[in-house]
């Protein structure tokens, strides 16, 4: 297992692991804090502190449609048994929270239960899967998954959200996780503030953007389609993104 992004290090709120199986390999998570399990490609068993979930996944790539993820709340240990029918790749999100008679109980969330939508128009359009959003009952986690057809921007028109200023603008820091499609293509990260700070690099796949503040619009290299995992987590669990004033015309005026 890869732990790319820390508590303490990238970020303030989100880990994010990354884990590989091969057929009928076990892959065994301690109770922790709240967790979303994506099944980026393949089949696993699921279980729940030892009780079975089902079967979740089935996708060959995350292009293809969307996928399932295996939801827990704080002190639940989650434990996985990769299937036949191709590698098993997960994405293991994770949130620091209090075990909550209120929480939400262990689960597989499917395509069917995603809110799956067409954003934009134009070189700005992209399809994004919420698959745990504000909508949905959860602790802290938000995330979903957006793809950028070929030349396409996503986060668009820039936005941020790294300010308490309800209903203005709501702190959530995010991580992304980059796929490629065809391989050997990238994409291109950009963030910036206001007052002039900014940086740009390319994306390729597997690669993680970890965002605390700032504007942070993406686009794919023309002939690739550009995949990103995202997770959220701060204050509350409102998406209430600040856009850009030089640029929120792009979408307000149609």
């Amino acid at each position: 297992m890869r732990t790319p992004v820390t508590v303490g290090d990238q970020t303030a709120h989100i880990n994010l692991d990354l884990a590989g199986l091969p057929a009928g390999e076990e892959l065994d998570l301690p109770a922790d804090g709240e967790t979303a399990v994506v099944v980026l490609t393949g089949r696993v068993d699921a279980a729940a502190d030892g009780a079975s979930l089902g079967t979740a996944g089935g996708r060959a790539s995350v292009f293809e449609g969307p996928g399932d993820t295996v939801y827990a709340p704080p002190g639940t240990a989650l434990g996985f048994r990769a299937l036949d029918g191709g590698p098993v790749q997960l994405a293991i999100a994770s949130a620091a929270a209090e075990p909550d008679e209120g929480a939400p109980p262990a689960r597989v969330i499917t395509a069917a239960d995603q809110r799956i939508t067409e954003v934009g128009e134009g070189n700005w359009s992209r399809t994004v899967r919420t698959i745990l959003g504000p909508e949905h009952t959860a602790l802290r986690l938000l995330l979903g998954e957006t793809i950028n057809p070929p030349g396409n921007w996503s986060s668009y028109p820039p936005h941020r959200h790294d300010r308490h200023d309800p209903p203005r603008e709501v702190d959530l820091e995010e991580v992304y996780l980059f796929k490629v499609d065809p391989p050997g293509g990238f994409g291109v990260q950009i963030r910036y503030e206001i007052d002039g700070a900014e940086e740009a690099f390319l994306v390729r796949d597997d690669d993680i953007a970890a965002i605390r503040a700032g504007f942070h619009p993406v686009v794919a290299a023309s002939g690739y389609s550009l995949y990103y995992l995202w997770v959220m987590a701060g204050d509350g669990r409102e998406m209430m993104p600040y856009l850009d004033p030089a640029h929120a015309w792009v979408q307000q005026g149609r």
